[in-house]
């Protein structure tokens, strides 16, 4: 048999030489895209910058207060007796010296009108006797009566003299005595509860009502000992509202000679006009403001630890003209609201990074942007 040969076979080379030619060209393009991806250079990531300045750093800490008032009585009858009569009304305000409760005085008041009928009694005998030393002195200078007479007649208005004297005291024991039986008030304040009712039966020991002074009053807190050595002048407590905002500030006036043995706590005081209506023994969220100056501060969400050493990324050009961070130790100091107290590392106008710092490495570029309130303290500027 013969082979018939159509003229294929040179056009089947032809192609399988094209399609080798075609998968080797093709092969080398992806490659060279390969390359070219491979080193085209990262896009800058876009991070905040703070520029670093001087700020008025606080510290401070956050305690439990108690409201005091220096001025709070507990009132008690100075005598015995049943109540007559009430004045006033719990919670109401009094002044001092208004009488708040009256005890039956009437058995008082009968002995004050028998000593003062005494004492009318003794100033008559009082004025017979110096009429009588008058005359017996006169018969005696003409001789008269006798030495003994005149002795005896000036015996007589000395004795009359103490007589009247002596009824004198007792009128004024009484009216004060009397004075007792009106329970007043000692000072100006307001009125607490009031523990008897009209009929009751009162002793010297019987408490009848208690007055709170409230327009000046006093905070307590209590502070570690170890602070308390440390105090500055300047340093006053804040009274806060329930949404953290002041209420009343003060000076601490006292601090305690001594530490609470039991918890070595040391407690301060603080008097301040209650324009705010506080009550004592109401206790308060307070606020003890340790230190006030000027400080170089960072935001803490840029702080960064590595085997307990504190750092941040500075910011800083590179001889490229790029913009880059770098890693920097710091030293820190107190914590304050929002950031770290610097106290060595950074120097004021150094720029740092305060955004993405887990993306971020040594030496990266950055595209640097101004921050936004939320990661910035009051003091720095943005940059």
């Amino acid at each position: 048999m013969r082979t018939i040969d159509l003229g294929y076979g040179p056009l089947r080379g032809l192609w399988q030489r094209r399609r080798t030619f075609a998968l080797v060209l093709g092969l080398a393009m992806a490659g060279c895209r390969g390359e070219s991806k491979a080193t085209e250079a990262p896009k800058p990531v876009a991070v905040e910058v703070l520029t670093l300045a001087p700020s008025d750093f606080r510290e401070t800490r956050e305690l439990l207060g108690e409201i005091v008032s220096r001025e709070h009585v507990v009132l008690l009858p100075q005598v015995a007796g049943y109540v007559r009569a009430i004045r006033v009304r719990p919670g109401e305000r009094v002044t001092r010296g208004q009488t708040l409760v009256e005890v039956d005085a009437r058995q008082q008041a009968a002995a004050v009108a028998s000593v003062e009928a005494e004492k009318r009694a003794s100033e008559a005998d009082l004025k017979l006797a110096e009429r009588l030393a008058e005359r017996t002195e006169a018969l005696f200078l003409r001789g008269l009566v006798s030495a003994e007479e005149l002795e005896q007649a000036r015996t007589e208005l000395k004795t009359a003299q103490a007589r009247s004297r002596s009824a004198a005291a007792q009128v004024a024991e009484r009216r004060v005595g009397l004075q007792f039986f009106a329970v007043r008030s000692p000072q100006d304040g307001i009125v607490g509860d009031i523990d008897v009712r009209i009929g009751d039966f009162v002793t010297a020991s019987t408490p009848i009502t208690r007055i709170t002074q409230a327009d000046v009053l006093e905070v307590a807190v209590r502070i570690p000992a170890e602070r308390a050595r440390a105090l500055r002048p300047e340093t006053h407590i804040e009274i806060l509202a329930p949404d953290g905002s002041v209420l009343v500030a003060a000076p601490v006036y006292f601090v305690a000679p001594h530490a609470d043995p039991r918890t070595q706590l040391v407690e301060l005081l603080a008097r301040f006009d209650n324009a705010v209506g506080l009550r004592p023994s109401e206790l308060v969220r307070t606020r003890v403001v340790y230190d006030e100056r000027p400080a170089l501060q960072v935001p803490a969400l840029a702080v960064f630890r590595q085997s307990g050493q504190a750092f941040v990324y500075g910011v800083k050009e590179d001889e490229a003209g790029r913009t880059i961070v770098e890693r920097r130790p710091v030293t820190l100091g107190a914590l304050g609201p929002h950031a770290y107290v610097v106290e060595d590392g950074l120097e004021a106008g150094d720029r740092i990074a305060v955004s993405s710092l887990q993306t971020l490495r040594d030496g990266a570029a950055i595209q640097a942007e101004s921050p936004t309130p939320d990661t910035t303290t009051s003091g720095p500027t943005a940059g």
